[in-house]
């Protein structure tokens, strides 16, 4: 069973820095991508950022030069470093990863649990 264990997250003040962190059980033939999507309250999931097993990367708008996504294809890892922290940014985020869970099975969705992130102004 493909499993995305999520960590970090909290409360921190507006213009602070937070960082997720994320692993994928080992019980998969492959994984793909990986990235971080977020829901705010009464939204849409979004897109907050991805990554690729070569390192390229993609953010949304909002991230560009604030957040940053690193992964360890070592310990299939994934990370999310996230500076100068809005109130705009609360949401809860959600580990996400391209996995493809058995030679017999095709790839799919996989979700972490999701974690409260909360800036104060």
């Amino acid at each position: 069973q493909v499993k995305l264990v999520q960590s970090g997250g909290g409360l921190v003040q507006a213009g602070g820095s937070l960082r997720l962190s994320c692993a994928a059980s080992r019980t998969f033939f492959s994984i793909n991508a990986m990235g971080w999507y977020r829901q705010a309250p009464g939204s849409e999931r979004e897109l907050v950022a991805l990554i690729s097993g070569g390192g390229s990367t993609n953010y949304g708008d909002f991230a560009k030069g604030r957040f940053t996504i690193s992964r360890d294809n070592a310990t299939n890892s994934v990370y999310l470093q996230m500076n100068s922290l809005r109130p705009e940014d609360t949401a809860v985020y959600y580990c996400h990863a391209r996995v493809t869970p058995s030679r017999s099975r095709l790839e799919g969705d996989y979700w972490g649990r999701g974690t409260q992130v909360t800036v104060s102004s």
